[in-house]
C-alpha cells in the first residue's frame, strides 16, 4: 500500500521513507532476557521512561560488558505511536558497540537525524519531535541504572521543561537547526512547554531561570548578528544600504565594544548615521558610567572608531551626541 493511500498523502510526505520504514518493521524491537544477558556475558539493564501527558513509554534492554561498559545488545519496547518506535528503533540501534559514556553524547537531535533520507530534509512533523527526546531520555535513564547515580547528575544541561525533560542546550539546537521563528515553532518541535506551560514565559505557576520566550529572542538575535557580521566580512560596506550599514554597524558594536564598556558599567546606542562624499559618519550616544567620562571623548571613542574601521570601512568617522 502506498503513503498516498493512508489517511492522507500530503500527510505521510512529512515522514522520511526511513521512518516508515522503521514504524512498520522495527528492527531492534523486543525484551532481553537475564539468559540472554549471561549467555552475552554482560549484565542486563532495563529502564523505563514515559510522558504521561501524552501517554507514549519506551523500555530500553541493555546488555553491558562490565570489564568495557560496552553495550553489548539493545532492545526497546514502546506504547506509543509511530514515529515513537521508529525513534526508539534508530536509538537502539544507535547504542550497540558503544559504550555507555560514549552514549550519553548522543541527543534527541542525532535520533532525528538518523531518520533522515537526506541530510537536509527534517525526518519527521515538528509536532513529533518530541517522540526523539523520549528516546534520548531513556538513553539517560538506562546509563543512570547502569552506573547506580541519579538520572539528574549526568544532566550536561539544565532542564528548561521538566515535563518533556527537554533541555536548554536541546532547544538552542532546535531552534539554529531548523531556522524556528515563534514560541509556538519551539513547542511542537521540542514539546517543551506543551504540557503545564510554566516554562513557555513569566506569569505560569511556578517562576523558571529559563523561558522559552526569552531562548527564542536570545537566539534569533545572535543568529542575525551572525548573519550580518558574516555578511559584512565578505561585502564591501559602501555597497550596503543603509540599515545593512546600522546592523553590520550594532553586530561589530556588540561583539568588539559594548562587553567592554558593561565591565565598568558603561554602554551606547548607535542613535544616527549619515552619509558624506567621502565617509560614513555614525552618531552615538553614551549611557551609565561612560556619560561624562573623559575617556569616552578620547580613547574610548578611539577604541570604537578603530574597531568599525578594521571590521567594515575605512571611511567611517564616529561622532558622541
Amino acid at each position: 500500500m502506498a503513503k498516498k493511500d493512508l489517511i492522507g498523502g500530503s500527510l505521510w510526505e512529512q515522514y522520511s521513507d526511513k521512518v516508515t520504514q522503521r514504524m512498520v518493521n522495527p528492527a531492534f524491537m523486543g525484551d532481553i532476557t537475564e539468559e540472554e544477558a549471561e549467555k552475552l556475558g554482560g549484565k542486563l539493564i532495563i529502564a523505563d521512561w514515559g510522558a504521561e501527558a501524552c501517554g507514549d513509554a519506551v523500555r530500553l534492554y541493555w546488555v553491558v560488558e562490565p570489564e568495557t561498559d560496552k553495550i553489548l545488545k539493545a532492545r526497546f519496547k514502546t506504547f506509543g505511536c509511530g514515529t515513537a518506535i521508529a525513534s526508539s528503533d534508530v536509538m537502539a540501534e544507535m547504542c550497540i558497540g558503544k559504550t555507555v559514556d560514549q552514549v550519553l553524547k548522543i541527543t534527541n537531535l542525532d535520533v532525528e537525524r538518523g531518520l533522515r533520507d537526506s541530510e537536509d530534509t527534517p525526518a519527521i512533523p515538528p509536532q513529533k519531535m518530541h517522540c526523539s527526546v523520549m528516546a534520548y531520555d531513556v538513553l539517560k535513564k538506562a546509563a543512570s541504572l547502569y552506573k547506580d547515580v541519579d538520572m539528574e547528575s549526568l544532566e550536561g544541561e539544565e532542564i528548561v521543561c521538566q515535563c518533556a525533560r527537554v533541555s536548554l542546550k536541546t532547544i538552542r539546537d532546535v531552534i539554529r537547526l531548523n531556522d524556528l521563528q515563534t514560541v509556538e515553532d519551539v513547542i511542537h518541535y521540542t514539546k517543551a512547554g506543551a504540557f503545564c506551560k510554566s516554562c513557555i514565559r513569566p506569569g505560569g505557576h511556578e517562576p523558571r531561570k529559563y523561558y522559552l520566550e526569552n531562548i527564542l529572542r536570545e537566539v534569533r538575535h545572535e543568529m542575525e548578528m551572525e548573519s550580518v557580521s558574516g555578511h559584512a566580512a565578505v561585502s564591501d560596506f559602501a555597497q550596503m544600504t543603509l540599515i545593512q550599514k546600522h546592523r553590520a554597524v550594532e553586530a561589530v558594536i556588540d561583539k568588539e565594544v559594548r562587553p567592554i564598556l558593561l565591565l565598568d558599567g558603561g554602554n551606547l546606542e548607535v542613535v544616527d548615521m549619515k552619509e558624506h562624499p567621502d565617509h560614513t559618519e555614525i552618531f552615538i550616544s553614551y549611557s551609565g558610567a561612560c556619560k561624562g567620562c573623559p575617556s569616552s571623548q578620547t580613547f574610548t571613542l578611539q577604541k570604537i572608531e578603530n574597531s568599525l574601521r578594521e571590521k567594515l570601512s575605512e571611511r567611517i568617522k564616529v561622532t558622541p551626541v
